[in-house]
């Protein structure tokens, strides 16, 4: 017997949600970019004398009192926090928050993938000075459920009684793109109608800050934070690292069309590769980015003429620049409007593949592509057609967002705004 191969589900995007330093939504993080303001300050948290670097991009002032009870936020970790509440604001978006609309669903065949490049690592440090100064009878109880890197995804699914798979996905600075690219997995392969899925990190920490100077990946602009991160410009040396979150609601177009659900558009494509050539700095050849984006292009069953923009991963380092630069050349050839949101935001390590996920499904919808904060004059390609000064209005279409991780992890998305 002939079996006619099965077409695999469409899995749109129902709602978003988002906290980072640019703004504690989606929409307002998404008008921040559009402003091309970048967000890097000194560090208020904690004292950086001493250090070699003394600024990030931080979230000011952030409070999870509307969705986290002052009591059990002392018992979860900032990461998880920031997590919650994006998840909070995407999940209310697509109808999902509420009695009568989460009854209304299976929720055991809801899903939550939220990534992490390092999860509690404030929580962690922390405990560790407490044990050296005070003794290991003081270490707390909590340290374990507040550091694992699982946390947002438990945690998530505790609040709202999602019983479908729970778990995150850390590939480093490619984790929020990696955990939305397995919700489409997931969804296509039946096991869930409706993935939650995202990044979240919470990493401006006395010792992360320390490791990533040392390696020499942050750039040094003490003197003038706001113009530390400059994605391909020529005199950038280094990126500048932020803290927050990203959540998509990822589900079966079926299912959302079933109980009538807005949709903002749709997860097309993932591709997921390996450089397998160095532990921090990617290929040179930029071979891993190129099968990548081809592999998520394919995914989608578009060409490179279709991508109206590319939200790159940008991320004001030179190794990386380069290699992406060339990289999209070979794709593109013209490589279409490129734009990197990191010179606003600053680098959001395993959040960042989400939120920028949000930003250029946002940017697709509109039109309109936020420029590249802090872009004065580039040494990439001159066929790499940067938007600069101004954010730039296109035709509506597909959109391509690329997030690239130490470890040489790789994953690109391609997503379809609504109506397309």
């Amino acid at each position: 017997m002939i079996v006619a191969p099965v077409e695999p589900r469409r899995v749109v995007i129902t709602g978003v949600g988002a906290v980072t330093p640019a703004g504690d939504d989606a929409a307002t993080t998404f008008a921040t970019a559009l402003a091309g303001r970048s967000t890097a300050s000194p560090i208020g948290t904690w004292d950086p004398e001493g250090h070699p670097v003394r600024f990030a991009a931080q979230i000011p002032d952030f409070d999870p009192a509307a969705v986290i009870a002052p009591r059990d936020a002392r018992r979860i970790d900032r990461v998880s926090q920031l997590g919650l509440v994006a998840a909070e604001e995407a999940l209310t978006q697509a109808g999902l928050v509420g009695d009568a609309d989460e009854a209304a669903i299976d929720r055991t065949r809801v899903a939550v993938v939220v990534g992490s490049g390092v999860g509690g690592i404030l929580t962690l440090e922390d405990q560790i000075e407490v044990r050296v100064t005070r003794g290991v009878e003081r270490v707390s109880p909590l340290l374990i459920p507040m550091m694992m890197a699982n946390a947002t995804s438990g945690l998530i699914a505790l609040r709202h009684g999602f019983r479908g798979s729970a778990f995150s996905v850390a590939t480093a600075c490619a984790s929020g793109a990696d955990s939305i690219g397995t919700g489409l997995d997931l969804i296509r392969a039946g096991r869930a109608d409706i993935v939650v899925a995202g990044g979240a990190e919470a990493a401006i920490t006395p010792t992360a800050m320390a490791a990533f100077a040392r390696m020499g990946a942050l750039s040094t602009r003490n003197d003038d934070p706001t113009a530390a991160s400059r994605p391909f410009d020529r005199d950038r040396d280094g990126f500048v690292m932020g803290e927050g979150a990203g959540v998509l609601v990822l589900e079966a177009a079926d299912h959302a069309a079933g109980r009538g659900a807005t949709v903002l558009g749709e997860l097309a494509g993932y591709g997921s590769t390996c450089d397998a050539h160095h532990i921090t700095a990617p290929d040179p050849d930029g071979a891993g980015a190129v099968a990548c984006m081809l592999q998520a292009l394919a995914d989608a069953g578009l060409g490179p003429e279709a991508i109206g923009h590319v939200n790159a991963h940008g991320t004001s380092t030179p190794l990386n620049d380069a290699a992406e630069s060339l990289a999209m050349a070979k794709v593109f050839g013209t490589p279409p409007p490129t734009t990197s949101t990191k010179g606003v935001t600053g680098h959001l390590v395993g959040a960042t593949g989400a939120v920028e996920a949000i930003l250029a499904l946002l940017a697709a919808r509109a039109g309109t592509v936020p420029p590249v904060a802090n872009l004065v004059e580039t040494d990439v390609p001159a066929d790499l057609d940067l938007v600069r000064d101004a954010p730039r209005s296109i035709a509506v279409a597909p959109v391509l967002s690329n997030s690239f991780g130490f470890g040489g992890h790789n994953a690109s998305l391609v997503l379809v705004p609504a109506g397309r």
